[in-house]
C-alpha cells in the first residue's frame, strides 16, 4: 500500500481494517490508565511499602507517558509509523507481563515506566495513521468510532481492576494486557499501510533534552501538588524547573532546530489555535472532574471502587452511543454546531452537579451522568479533528504528539487544582478530627470495626445513625462527622462551579470552530482546510 498528498490509498474494506486495529491497540493503553488505580491499596499491603513509595506505581505512568509523547512524532518520520506503533504496543505488551510478575515494587515501578513510554510513542501515532487511512470526508466519522474506546477504556478500568482485586486476582489487572498485545500486533502486522520512514529525517536533540525536563517536571509537580500543596518547596522548585525548560523548548522550536520536535509554529493558525485551545479548555470542564465522582461515591456513600465504576458505567454507555453519530455530523456540517451544543449541554449539566447532596439519590445522579456522556459524546474528538484537519498529512504524527503532550499537560495541572479545591473545603480542625477517625473507631468498636467501610454520610449514613457497624458512636465522634459531610459536599459544589465556568469559556470557544453556519471547506490534495473566518 502506498501513500499519496490526502492519505494512504486504501479501498473501502481496508481502511475500516486500519481502524479495528488501532481501536483495538489503543484500547489496552487507554485501559491501563484507570484500571490499576483501584489496585493501590492491595500493592502497598502485597510489598508492605509506605504510601509515597506506592504511589510512584501510579505517578511514574504518567511521567512516562508524558515524556515519550513528544518522541513519537520525530521515530514515526524516522523509522515508519506503523513500525512504531507496533513497537509500542509490543514494548507495552511484555512490560505488562513483568509487572505482574514483579518480585517487588521497585521492579514494578521500573516496568510500569516503561508501559507508559510504550504507551507515549503508540497513542499519538495510532490516531496518524487512522487520520491518513481515511479520505477527508469520512474522518470525522473514523475518529468517532475510535471515540468509543475513548471514553468506554478509562470507564471500564475501575469496574475490571475492582472485581479482579475483589477475587484476589491483581496480578491479572497486568496479565490481562498480554494476549491483547499480541492480537493487537499481529492484526496490525497484517492490516496497516506500511509507510517507510525517512532516512534523511533528523533527531532534534535539545528540543528533546528540554520537552523531557519540561514536561516531566510539570508533571511531576503537578502530580504532587494537591497533596503537598502548591506552595511546598518541592512543587515550586519542579514547576520553575519546568517553565524554564519549556521556555527554552520553545526557543530551541521555533529558532535553533532545523528540524524541530514541535512545529510550534502551527499554533499561528487561527483555527488550529482555537481548536486547541478548545481542546484544553474542555479537558478542565469534562475530563479534570471526573475523578470527582469517584471520591464521592467512595469517601461520603461508602461504595467500593467496583460499586463505583458500576455507577459511572451510564456515562461511558451514552458516551459510546452518541460518539459515532457526532463524528457523521462533524463530516457534513463540520465542529462549530456539535461544540456549542455539546458544552451548553455540559454546562447545565455541570450546574446541576453544583448541587449535589450527601443524599443525593444514587438512581438521580446516574441520569446526570448519561447526560454528562451525550455531552462527553458530541465533543470528545472534535478539536482533534479540527486540529489535524488543518495540517498537512506529511505533519500529522508531529501534530498529534504535540496535542497529545500538551493536552496531558493541561489534565495534570487541572485535576491538581480542582483536588486543591476540593481538600481546602475542609477545615484544619476537621482535618485533624477525621484523622483521629479510626483510631476512635478501634478504641469504641475493636479491630473489625476500623477494618469495617464507612457510608459516612447519606440517608444510612453515620452523620445520621451514628451506628457503625455494630457499635454506637458517642457524640463527640459524631460531631467531627457531621462537620466533614458538610464540609466535603460542599467542596465539591464548589469545585463543580469551577468547571462550571470551564464549560462556559468552552461553549464560547467552540463557536470559533468552523462548520455551520459558516462555510464547511475539508482539506482536498493534502492542502489545508480553510473555513469562514479563519
Amino acid at each position: 500500500m502506498t501513500q499519496h498528498a490526502a492519505g494512504f490509498n486504501l479501498d473501502s474494506r481496508a481502511k475500516w481494517k486500519v481502524l479495528l486495529s488501532v481501536v483495538f491497540g489503543l484500547f489496552m493503553i487507554l485501559l491501563d490508565t484507570t484500571v490499576v488505580n483501584v489496585a493501590f491499596k492491595t500493592l502497598q499491603e502485597e510489598y508492605t511499602a509506605n504510601l509515597n513509595l506506592t504511589q510512584w506505581v501510579l505517578s511514574i505512568y504518567t511521567l512516562a507517558l508524558g515524556i515519550a509523547t513528544p518522541l513519537a512524532g520525530y521515530l514515526g518520520d524516522r523509522f515508519g509509523e506503523k513500525r512504531i506503533f507496533l513497537f509500542g504496543l509490543g514494548v507495552f505488551g511484555l512490560s505488562s507481563l513483568m509487572c505482574g510478575l514483579a518480585p517487588n515494587l521497585l521492579t514494578l515501578i521500573i516496568f510500569r515506566a516503561l508501559k507508559g513510554a510504550a504507551g507515549g510513542l503508540s497513542m499519538p501515532l495510532g490516531t496518524s495513521l487512522l487520520f491518513k487511512a481515511f479520505p477527508a470526508a469520512e474522518r470525522g466519522k473514523a475518529l468517532g468510532v475510535f471515540g468509543i474506546a475513548m471514553v468506554a477504556a478509562p470507564a471500564l478500568g475501575p469496574i475490571l481492576g475492582g472485581w479482579l482485586v475483589d477475587l484476589g486476582h491483581w496480578r491479572w489487572i497486568f496479565y490481562l494486557n498480554v494476549p491483547i498485545a499480541v492480537l493487537g500486533t499481529l492484526l496490525g502486522s497484517a492490516w496497516l499501510p506500511a509507510a517507510k520512514g525517512s532516512a534523511t529525517t533528523k533527531l532534534d536533540p535539545l528540543g528533546l533534552l528540554f520537552s523531557s525536563i519540561g514536561f516531566g517536571s510539570v508533571l511531576y509537580a503537578a502530580s504532587h501538588a494537591a497533596e503537598n500543596g502548591w506552595s511546598s518547596p518541592t512543587v515550586v522548585t519542579f514547576f520553575a524547573i519546568g517553565a524554564v525548560a519549556l521556555a527554552a523548548f520553545a526557543v530551541v522550536e521555533l529558532y535553533v532546530a532545523k528540524e524541530p520536535l514541535f512545529d510550534l509554529r502551527l499554533f499561528a493558525n487561527g483555527t488550529f489555535l482555537f481548536s486547541a485551545l478548545t481542546g484544553y479548555i474542555s479537558v478542565l470542564a469534562l475530563f479534570g472532574a471526573e475523578f470527582l465522582m469517584p471520591l464521592y461515591l467512595q469517601i461520603l456513600r461508602g461504595k467500593s471502587a467496583l460499586e463505583a465504576g458500576i455507577i459511572l458505567l451510564p456515562m461511558a454507555l451514552a458516551a459510546g452511543v452518541v460518539t459515532p453519530f457526532s463524528g457523521r455530523i462533524a463530516d457534513r456540517i463540520g465542529a462549530r454546531p456539535l461544540a456549542v451544543i455539546g458544552y451548553s449541554l455540559l454546562a447545565v449539566n455541570t450546574w446541576q452537579f453544583t448541587h449535589l447532596t450527601a443524599d443525593t439519590s444514587i438512581g438521580w445522579i446516574q441520569m446526570l451522568l448519561a447526560l454528562r456522556g451525550v455531552a462527553l459524546g458530541l465533543t470528545v474528538q472534535i478539536t482533534l479533528l479540527v486540529s489535524l484537519s488543518v495540517v498537512p498529512l506529511r505533519q500529522t504524527a508531529r501534530a498529534s504528539s504535540l496535542v497529545n503532550a500538551t493536552r496531558q499537560v493541561v489534565q495534570s495541572i487541572g485535576v491538581a487544582l480542582l483536588a486543591t479545591l476540593l481538600a481546602s473545603s475542609i477545615s484544619a480542625s476537621t482535618s485533624s478530627a477525621m484523622n483521629q477517625f479510626q483510631a476512635q473507631a478501634a478504641q469504641f468498636g475493636g479491630a473489625a470495626a476500623a477494618n469495617q467501610r464507612v457510608v459516612l454520610c447519606g440517608p444510612e449514613g453515620l452523620s445520621t445513625t451514628g451506628k457503625f457497624g455494630e457499635v454506637t458512636l458517642p457524640p463527640q465522634a459524631m460531631t467531627p462527622l457531621r462537620s466533614f459531610c458538610n464540609e466535603y459536599t460542599q467542596g465539591f459544589s464548589r469545585t463543580y462551579l469551577f468547571t462550571f465556568y470551564a464549560s462556559l469559556v468552552a461553549v464560547a470557544l467552540g463557536a470559533t470552530l468552523p462548520g455551520w453556519p459558516g462555510k464547511v471547506a475539508r482539506r482536498q490534495g493534502g492542502q489545508p482546510e480553510v473555513s469562514a473566518g479563519h
